[in-house]
């Protein structure tokens, strides 16, 4: 169970997609979105490498402020492919912390404690930077009957920032920051991803090895 959390983090699920359907309008916002870009109404549309533009793609929209066991987040919609979940932010100039993810589909819920910093400090993101932690991951079922835990377990982690440069995808050609995750749970499970960062735009590739398509602003 603890191998299947962690594959979270680098897994791009294996499900079969659906009939092709046409682009969903949206609407697109104007103006400054921030150096790690948090606005409401923020849209990103991605496909996996070697897919067709007219495929079904997966979307990562901004839904705004919430709270996430009583602090204050922002919530952010992964979905498509017969996937949906949501993902519980912090994010300022200090960087992006994961507070926690909930699976709509399964009804699962994620923490991290303490969070998880996902992009420190923006001064701080240069080639050669490393930062990282330990924090505890919980995974419980919220059913009708109650919270049933699944897993609950430590993960150390460490993020580098590897490199800086040009990259091609379908959305365009950027300059990006190529940032190396590696972590390790307490039983010795390993995973290890590598995202594209682009300051002000967002993730160019994505954890899951998905390429930005298009945006909405």
């Amino acid at each position: 169970m603890k191998r299947a959390l962690l594959a979270l983090f680098v897994l791009l699920a294996a499900c079969a997609p659906a009939p092709t359907t046409a682009p969903e309008a949206t609407l697109r916002v104007e103006g400054p979105v921030g150096f790690y870009p948090a606005r409401a109404g923020l849209e990103w549309v991605y496909l996996p490498q070697g897919d067709r533009l007219d495929d079904p793609p997966y979307r990562l929209q901004v839904l705004g402020p919430t709270a996430w066991n009583g602090v204050n987040a922002v919530q952010y919609r992964f979905s498509g492919r017969g996937q949906e979940r949501l993902y519980y932010r912090q994010v300022s100039a200090d960087g992006v912390r994961l507070l926690g993810f909930e699976e709509v589909i399964s009804a699962s819920r994620v923490t991290f404690d303490p969070p998880l910093l996902e992009y420190p400090p923006q001064a701080l993101l240069e080639v050669g930077y490393r930062w990282g932690g330990r924090t505890r991951v919980r995974s419980v079922f919220v059913l009708p009957s109650g919270v049933e835990e699944q897993a609950r377990f430590d993960l150390e982690y460490t993020f580098t920032v590897i490199g800086k440069g040009e990259v091609r995808v379908p959305a365009g050609v950027f300059e990006a920051y190529m940032i190396r995750f590696s972590g390790r749970s307490s039983d010795g499970e390993t995973s290890e991803y590598e995202a594209w960062f682009v300051p002000h735009l967002g993730e160019v590739r994505t954890r899951e090895g998905l390429l930005l398509v298009r945006r909405n602003f």
